[in-house]
């Protein structure tokens, strides 16, 4: 199986904690950044860091981020070349943002999300496949979509 990245801060470090248990019975190898003991925090800032910088040295294809609201940890995830980070609140906006958009990162809440939705969210999110569930016109269009918007990344990060 794949290698999974987890980060948090200290503000999502619980939820990041019952996903790591969470995968880890599945069978997936964790790389875990932090926050793991609030006496040693990380900041979201750079926990997104160092988790873009690792799927960028093809450390881990993919990883899941929490904070307190997903959106600091996104926010930040999103500034660097090939990652592709987004917020969650719910099972099904999980499996979208994988079929749709092909996001390699994917962040939460542990103020907005319970335990038990983050579970299934990131479940359909590492089960679902790019264009999965499309049509064929639908599913080429996303496909296209990726290489313009690769054009645009190349064009924009220097």
């Amino acid at each position: 199986m794949d290698k999974i990245i987890l980060g948090a801060d200290p503000y999502g470090m619980d939820l990041k904690n019952a996903i790591k248990e969470h995968l880890e019975k599945k069978g997936y190898q964790i790389i875990d950044i932090g926050t793991s003991d609030k006496d040693k925090p990380v900041d979201y800032y750079k926990v997104s860091e160092i988790a873009a910088k690792k799927i960028q040295a093809d450390e881990a294809s993919k990883a899941v981020l929490f904070c307190g609201t997903g959106m600091g940890v996104a926010i930040v995830a999103n500034k660097f070349k090939g990652i592709h980070a987004s917020v969650v609140e719910s099972e099904f906006t999980a499996k979208l943002c994988k079929a749709i958009n092909r996001s390699n990162v994917l962040t939460m809440g542990q103020m907005i999300v319970p335990e038990y939705r983050a579970k299934i969210a990131v479940d359909n999110w590492l089960e679902t496949e790019h264009t999965e569930g499309f049509d064929e016109d639908l599913a080429s269009f996303l496909k296209a979509s990726l290489e313009e918007i690769k054009e645009i990344e190349d064009k924009q990060f220097k």
